[in-house]
This record gives C-alpha cells, structure tokens and sequence, in this order.
C-alpha cells in the first residue's frame, strides 16, 4: 500500500500526517486553523489521498509555522508514500471553476521542486487567516514533495472562493499524478532512469 506517516516536531510546531494515495478522500484534519483545516479538507476530498493531520502550533504568534510546516510535512509523506514513483502518471493538470473564480493547475512530481504562483487575491485576509499563507503552503508542499507546481488564477473577485479554488484544482491535479497508470506498470516515466 502506498501509504506514509510522518512527525514533525520544531520548538514552533508538532505535525502528524498520516496519507494513503490510494484512499477514498477520506479526511481528520484539525491544525487549530480553521479556515486552513476546512482547505485541507478540500485537498483530502478532491484527491482521493485520505489524510489524517494534527497539528499544534505557535497560534499565539500567528498561523504562519502552523501553516508552512504542514505543507513540509505533508510533502515529505507524499514521497514516502510514492517510493520509486514506478508506474505513475507523474503530471497531472486541472482548470477548476468556483462560482466567480477558475484556476488552473499544472504539476509534475519530477523531484525537481519549483514553484510558480500567479494568483493574487483582493483581500489581506479571509475572516482571520492571512491569504499570503496559501502561497507559503504551496511553496512548503512543493519544494518536500519535489514537485513542479504551477498555479495560475485565470479570473475571480473572492477571496475565499480564490483559496478554494486553489486548493481543489492542485488536489484533482495531483490524484491525476499520482494514480497508477496501467499501461506503465512497474516502469519508471522517466526516459533518464530516475526521478
């Protein structure tokens, strides 16, 4: 089963995740973050990747460690949980509309980490939670789980809609990515041997 558990513990923060890439989207995420639980939700529901996270951060501070070493820790399951990545879609993309709002995501589990983010949102804030930490999130993701990540908002005037959009276009993306192709069973999709 491809399945991972990780524990990461900082003077800041204490992270379980606990992924199975071949679940149900299945999800028991509580960080303490509201807003950010209801997306990792979305992430967990919109993959197929059941997650189970606990988090306990520096909330006292503000949300951002809470936030950041979540996507380190969820990224560095993620290739635990992919081994050899043989048999593997490897890329996977996805236009995702939301009301007012579409983004469009286009990712490749290379272990080449690189981030591209063109989404802005209108508002600073969404209730509480500071929107510049969906970016820090993807950046984390990104760079543990070696993925090439690009992210872009084609249109939307919602912040909250935006954030959503984000996280549910990046989920679809990567169940696409990290399914078993059955026409590559046991290959590598590499024509250089390794990723």
């Amino acid at each position: 089963m491809r399945k991972a558990t990780i524990t990461r513990k900082t003077a800041e923060t204490e992270i379980s995740v606990e992924i199975n890439l071949d679940g149900t989207g299945s999800y028991r995420n509580v960080t303490g973050v509201g807003f950010f639980d209801h997306m990792l939700d979305q992430l967990a529901r919109h993959s197929l990747i059941d997650m189970t996270i606990t988090a306990v951060g520096d909330l006292h501070i503000d949300d951002h460690h809470t936030v950041e070493d979540t996507g380190i820790a969820i990224g560095q399951a993620l290739v635990q949980a992919l081994g050899d990545k043989k048999g593997i879609r490897r890329y996977g993309h996805f236009a995702l509309a939301m009301d007012d709002t579409q983004v469009a995501t286009a990712l490749d589990l290379s272990a080449r980490p690189f981030l591209v983010w063109n989404v802005e949102f209108p508002t600073q804030k969404i209730g509480t939670f500071d929107t510049e930490l969906v970016r820090e999130f993807f950046q984390a993701l990104s760079t543990n789980g070696g993925i090439t990540l690009h992210v872009d908002k084609v249109h939307g005037i919602n912040s909250h809609h935006i954030a959503e959009a984000a996280f549910k276009s990046v989920a679809r993306a990567l169940r696409m990515a990290v399914e078993i192709d059955p026409r590559m069973a046991g290959v590598l999709p590499s024509t250089k041997g390794a990723l």
